[in-house]
């Protein structure tokens, strides 16, 4: 069996370590602090499509990746014992105007062939929907069928789980040996862009909360770039925040203001209690798109990085093609995600 390190149990350390381990691999997980200490141990857990227009690489694996979702995580719950949180119900997007109307229909359109009757974007009246409040001055909304959600923090403990099940626990620890891949984050990519002598990337803050509200059966709402995401326990994340420039890593006073926002755009979340605060550091390839492969200039070294906002949605099939490059050879990296992407020439 091959024996492998993975460094890193962030979300995509994690999908991955149980891809390798699901086919024979021999496998080890380390990590600095606990699961989930980086970006994803954050509140909100949108599972969300990219719109259908514009059809590329980038859009068509995540489509692949939100289409695994459901037995991936039916699986990692079966084996752990632990509820992830995930549930496919949908989103709901308020249209502002005629134009966004429009623009909406022929979207829906495009969902038909490039979804391939998987799922749909339609446009609907408000009042149709079973969801909470919510104001559109059009009185129409958009509802994808696609979107999904979990809990970010849930989500790793039952991968952890998972893993512990299957014979490999994760570690505390940062001395890797054997084939290493390094799934770690902000901080993987400040190490990495150190080695090669150029940036491959650079973290962004967000800020995040959870609130008590229960609407665990209903849909998750996008209202103007901001995530409001039922979750099954009863609580609500909302977020996130995207700060290029920061001096304090800590929740501050942007947070209040979004979730002045989310109140806002939501009143049933007026007397709704924050139970969490979160801020931390999000990892962003110059690309803009997960990056994975060979890490230049270190044989039997691999890098996972960068999945920035849409990490837990892609993980599965991240997991899927790292695996076939690590274990088989096998080269499956899409168009824009090569670490030589991010790469200056």
């Amino acid at each position: 069996m091959a024996e492998i390190t993975v460094m890193g149990a962030g979300i995509l350390g994690l999908s991955l370590a149980w891809a390798l381990r699901q086919r024979g691999a021999q496998v080890r997980v380390l990590e600095k602090r606990h699961p989930g200490a980086g970006s994803s141990g954050g509140t909100v857990g949108a599972l969300a499509p990219h719109v259908p227009e514009q059809w590329n690489a980038k859009k068509q694996f995540q489509f692949e990746s939100l289409r695994m979702a459901p037995k991936f995580w039916t699986t990692i719950a079966e084996v752990s014992g632990h509820d992830p949180g995930y549930a496919r119900l949908g989103r709901v997007q308020p249209l502002l105007d005629d134009a966004a109307i429009e623009l909406a229909q022929t979207r829906a359109e495009n969902a038909q062939t490039l979804w391939q009757g998987f799922a749909e974007w339609r446009v609907c009246e408000t009042r149709d929907l079973p969801v909470c409040r919510l104001h559109s001055p059009t009185g129409l909304v958009v509802f994808d069928t696609l979107s999904a959600r979990l809990s970010p923090r849930r989500a790793c403990d039952a991968l952890t789980a998972a893993l512990a099940r299957s014979g490999v626990p994760v570690e505390q620890g940062d001395t890797a040996t054997g084939t290493v891949i390094w799934a770690t984050g902000a901080d993987g990519l400040a190490d990495l862009s150190q080695a090669l002598g150029q940036s491959v990337g650079t973290p962004v803050k967000g800020q995040s909360a959870l609130l008590q509200a229960d609407w665990r059966h209903e849909p998750q709402l996008f209202i103007d770039g901001l995530h409001i995401v039922p979750h099954s326990d009863g609580t609500v994340g909302i977020g996130s925040t995207t700060e290029r420039d920061w001096t304090d890593t800590g929740p501050d006073a942007q947070l209040d203001t979004l979730i002045d926002t989310a109140r806002r755009a939501c009143p049933d979340l007026t007397d709704a209690p924050v139970i969490d605060r979160w801020a931390g550091l999000r990892p962003r390839a110059r690309s803009r798109a997960p990056m994975l492969g060979p890490w230049p200039g270190r044989p039997g070294h691999f890098v996972l990085n960068g999945g920035f906002k849409i990490g837990f949605g892609m993980a599965p099939r991240l997991a899927q093609v790292m695996a076939d490059l690590v274990l088989d050879g096998v080269d499956n990296i899409p168009e824009g995600f090569r670490l030589a992407d991010n790469l200056r020439t």
